[in-house]
């Protein structure tokens, strides 16, 4: 049943309720691993020993800050890491991984990425935008090189086996898919890419793009041989609560080198005021893993409602899932706007908002991005963002709750229906 307010078409109701019913069965499974997650969390709280003391906030160098510590180590046990590094002065999951970048490698490294060309904003972090970056990797002396994906999207094995070597420092996998129509990674393929990685290259030290994977499955990489992984925390590690922020987790030994580099070398993780977020981060950790389970509903009741009105998606209903990104290729510059119009239209914040396309730094074409959230830019809420260009696909995450996530996508086919743009 549909409230009224919201003035869904009948026909598309009835196909609503159709594609609910066979995807029945998929969502129920994705709940058990929110269950296990969840259960996993609570765990994780229990064994730091969490307290309301460690709510307090901390001001100026921030020396002996206990909630800092204890934040650091829930989020360490949760992603199965032997340390952790949680901040909300990460300010974004760029800045995240950045760091992590520059904390790693140091100048004459080489890094090879081997899950093709990174995302957008990354490329001029590392100095392959073609802008020239002040302060890139590559002005520091840091060589990158990548291997390109399988036509199929999928990573090219053999040809890591054929171009990794002892000279390489860093091995950099990037598990969600970016503006790319690649599938996103599983912890079993990351798991298999650092196998070849550890044994062509013993000494080296396999980083993963953790964004928007965290949670949607039983285990994170940390399980399947990665040294490092970082992500966003208002993405799926921060539950739709934490308001910005960002993480890093793996080897004790390298979490630290990254410490250093995001305050000083010699002083690194024991400096840093919380300035009263802890609880926020306390508490978007602990909602975490069921708000990850419910955007990955979200999105696989997009991929069935879109695949049953005939549009091309990535992942299908059914298909194993390595994060909680879907796409739905639509086929027009319209039809994306529309798309996105929609979903702004079930955002509980700025709803009455028309998205528009627009020029956005780190980007070489306009974007357009549908995305009405407590937080601004929040990936783990519903949202949908693509840049205009060919294929017209459009790249949409999140939903804090399946219900509320469901009515965004529903509304995102009647804005397209009453322009005309869809038929049932």
């Amino acid at each position: 049943m549909i409230y009224s307010y919201f003035e869904i078409d009948e026909k598309l109701q009835e196909v609503s309720s159709r594609v609910e019913e066979k995807i029945g069965p998929r969502l129920r499974e994705i709940e058990e691993i929110q269950r296990y997650n969840q259960q996993k969390m609570l765990a994780a709280f229990h064994q730091a020993g969490v307290s309301e003391s460690h709510f307090a906030g901390s001001t100026g160098y921030g020396y002996g800050d206990r909630g800092r510590e204890v934040l650091d180590e829930v989020y360490a046990r949760a992603l199965g890491a032997e340390d952790a590094l949680v901040r909300w002065n990460f300010v974004s999951g760029t800045h995240t991984l950045t760091v992590a970048l520059f904390g790693l490698l140091r100048p004459g490294d080489k890094m090879l990425c081997v899950t093709g060309t990174p995302y957008d904003t990354i490329q001029g972090v590392i100095g392959i935008n073609g802008r020239e970056e002040p302060g890139s990797l590559k002005e520091f002396g840091i060589s990158y090189e990548q291997i390109e994906l399988l036509p199929d999207g999928t990573p090219d094995h053999a040809e890591m086996e054929r171009r990794i070597s002892p000279d390489h420092k860093l091995i950099y996998i990037q598990r969600s898919r970016g503006y790319s129509l690649r599938p996103s990674l599983t912890v079993e393929e990351i798991g298999r890419i650092a196998e070849i990685a550890k044994r062509k290259a013993p000494g080296c030290i396999v980083m993963v793009d953790n964004c928007y994977g965290e949670f949607t499955q039983r285990e994170e990489p940390a399980a399947f041989g990665a040294d490092l992984m970082a992500g966003s925390l208002i993405k799926n590690p921060g539950g739709g609560i934490a308001p910005t922020g960002g993480y890093i987790a793996g080897k004790k030994e390298l979490v630290e080198l990254c410490a250093y580099r995001l305050t000083t070398p010699g002083t690194g993780r024991e400096l840093g005021c919380t300035l009263g977020q802890s609880r926020e981060l306390f508490l978007g950790a602990f909602h975490a893993p069921h708000a990850a389970g419910e955007a990955v509903k979200t999105a696989v009741y997009a991929s069935a409602l879109f695949s049953e009105l005939g549009y091309d998606v990535s992942p299908a209903p059914e298909e194993k899932r390595g994060d909680i990104v879907q796409v739905i290729k639509l086929g027009g510059r319209e039809q994306l706007i529309a798309f996105c119009r929609g979903v702004q239209k079930g955002a509980p914040v700025d709803s009455f908002v028309t998205p528009e396309p627009s020029p956005m730094p780190g980007y070489d074409s306009d974007v357009i991005m549908a995305a009405g959230a407590f937080t601004l830019g929040s990936s783990i809420e519903l949202s949908a963002d693509a840049p205009l260009r060919e294929p017209y696909a459009v790249w949409m995450q999140g939903g804090l709750n399946y219900h509320s996530g469901q009515l965004g996508i529903l509304l995102a086919a009647q804005e397209m229906l009453n322009e005309k743009l869809l038929s049932l």
